[in-house]
């Protein structure tokens, strides 16, 4: 069942991602390490102190679209039908996670770019993914009665996810980003859905 927004939760969604976009704005003209959290927030209307009860830091600011696509992701899995196999829930809620990215606009480019370049932003992307990775494996676990299969199958999907990305980003001739990844999903996933 879904929920309707309330006019708060609306405000709140609002206000993160307008302190997401100045953080983005910020810094593909600025550079990561140029951009301070009081800028961030004067950018987007804010005080300082609202920035920090929405975000840790400049870092996680900039990762808010990614960390949203997760949780978007995630409910998706969980919605799926109990009975269809794990393998077949992912493939399903990918293009969930994956909307944005259908035609990887030119903040999306910019992001991965960030990440692969600069240390404290891949160092907060990856704690986000390590999260996400065991929130998956949980999640697939419900649909399994082998936990290693579930851990394996989450990590082996978003490997895939990420080395389609990083291909894509070398090799943009390819094909769109939607097509490589699921090129690779297909690939990957013909052992899980073979058992």
């Amino acid at each position: 069942m879904e929920t309707v927004p309330t006019l708060r939760d609306r405000k709140k969604a609002a206000t993160s991602e307008a302190l997401h976009r100045a953080a983005m704005r910020l810094a593909k003209e600025h550079g990561l390490d140029q951009v301070t959290v009081e800028a961030i927030a004067e950018a987007a209307n804010v005080s300082r102190r609202t920035f920090s009860n929405y975000f840790a830091n400049k870092e996680d600011a900039l990762l808010y679209g990614y960390r949203a696509s997760i949780d978007r992701m995630l409910a998706e899995v969980r919605e799926r039908p109990a009975a269809e196999p794990a393998w077949q829930a992912l493939r399903a809620s990918a293009p969930v996670m994956y909307e944005a990215m259908a035609e990887a606009d030119p903040e999306g480019i910019a992001r991965w770019r960030m990440m692969r370049t600069h240390p404290t932003l891949l160092a907060a992307h990856m704690a986000l993914h390590a999260r996400f990775e065991a929130d998956l494996a949980a999640e697939l676990a419900n649909r399994t009665d082998d936990p290693l299969a579930a851990r394996l199958m989450a990590t082996a999907y978003l490997a895939t996810i990420r080395i389609s990305a990083q291909y894509w980003l070398e090799h943009p001739q390819a094909g769109t980003l939607i097509e490589v990844i699921n090129q690779a999903l297909d690939r990957m996933g013909a052992d899980f859905t073979a058992r």
